[in-house]
């Protein structure tokens, strides 16, 4: 069954398809597994064709990589755990490639695997825009955030942004009846901060509540990066209100710049210090935005737009097995040699190809057992690195 394939244009195509329960169960456990990330499921699939293929290959995967200890799987009981508890509180798994996935989503480096949703699936295929800022804003930024996305909401944009104090909730609010995403960094069991609870419960049932950590799992502070990111990856440009220089927001301005997309921002008095990261965006070419008509101008110039995905088609063949020549192991010679080729300097994929001789599926395979071992350092771009 395939997630993606290739079009005639390049670019990589989406089909609706829906995963069985048992792929879905098998998707989860392999995702909960330590040190797979989006990139290294992506690749696992890609190798061995499903997630069941996967997890029996861990084990011996992080040994050849030169695992210092035993892998930690995900037992099928706390999978379990978690698969009943989100499913007992009306939250479902979505999958890339499905339906209900955020359909900008899958266009981003290593999209998130699953979802963990709340909510209607309609505003997933929905255009996006995010709005971000600071926790502490002005209550002239609040104002200002409340009209364009209220603006936004009725021209048929939804907006997203990640349930945090200050900007973020006064665009979810005045977005919640015209269609919100909220976006959280720990699992949706484990709302944060907590003054947001009930903005978050409506917002659950009247718009999209989504998260990729475990249902159960507390926000960490790494959590929020990854959060970030699909804030800015579910929307086709992300609208930064007041930002201080080292603010958050500014980091989701980052990946959208990464992905492809736009970035707005609000001008400000130099002399507010929540400006100065916001008219730092300008200086750097963020587009200048006064009201909702300036993102909707944008946005109207990029209906021709199709987005690249920039990652491997994700395959999942449960009955057929891994594709056709990608099990192909390199010889011991070989594979020294590639780890020798690393360094702590990040280095594209593409040329590590290039250099070592060897085809995709063995860099592949090589990566990925390095990956698994906790000695490979994965970066923006399709780079790598090994870790010190």
């Amino acid at each position: 069954m395939a997630l993606s394939e290739p079009g005639s244009d390049g670019y990589i195509s989406h089909h609706p398809f829906r995963l069985t329960d048992r792929q879905r169960f098998n998707w989860l456990r392999l995702i909960r597994c330590e040190n797979v990330g989006p990139a290294t499921f992506r690749d696992l699939i890609n190798h061995f064709g499903s997630a069941e293929k996967a997890l029996d290959a861990l084990p011996a995967l992080s040994r050849k990589g030169g695992a210092r200890r035993a892998f930690h799987m995900a037992s099928e009981a706390e999978v379990e755990a978690e698969w009943t508890a989100l499913h007992q509180a009306g939250a479902r798994l979505v999958a890339t490639g499905e339906p209900d996935y955020p359909q900008a989503l899958n266009h981003i480096p290593a999209p998130p695997p699953l979802l963990t949703v709340m909510g209607g699936p309609e505003l997933a295929s929905k255009t996006a825009v995010a709005i971000v800022g600071s926790r502490n804003c002005s209550a002239s930024g609040a104002k200002l955030t409340e009209m364009i996305a209220r603006d936004l909401g009725q021209n048929g944009v939804v907006v997203v942004s990640g349930l945090a104090r200050g900007v973020d909730t006064h665009a979810h609010k005045a977005s919640l009846a015209l269609g919100t995403i909220a976006v959280v960094a720990g699992g949706l069991n484990q709302l944060y901060p907590r003054q947001n609870v009930d903005l978050a419960k409506s917002i659950a049932q009247q718009g999209m509540l989504i998260s990729e950590t475990p249902w159960n799992a507390p926000a960490r502070s790494q959590d929020f990066p990854r959060r970030n990111r699909i804030i800015s990856g579910i929307a086709m440009g992300t609208l930064v209100v007041e930002a201080a220089k080292r603010s958050g927001s500014l980091i989701t301005a980052r990946y959208a710049l990464e992905q492809g997309r736009e970035v707005f921002a609000i001008p400000g008095s130099p002399l507010d210090p929540r400006a100065s990261g916001t008219n730092h965006l300008i200086q750097q070419g963020a587009t200048l935005v006064c009201e909702a008509q300036d993102i909707l101008d944008a946005l109207a110039a990029q209906q021709n737009y199709t987005p690249v995905q920039q990652s491997l088609p994700l395959m999942e063949k449960e009955s057929e097995g891994a594709p056709e020549g990608r099990n192909a192991e390199p010889d011991e010679s070989n594979k020294i040699r590639f780890i020798r080729s690393l360094s702590v300097a990040p280095i594209a994929i593409d040329d590590l190809i290039r250099q070592s001789d060897l085809t995709l599926g063995q860099v592949q395979l090589l990566l990925l057992e390095l990956d698994l071992a906790g000695r490979l350092e994965r970066h923006g771009n399709q780079t790598v690195s090994i870790k010190a």
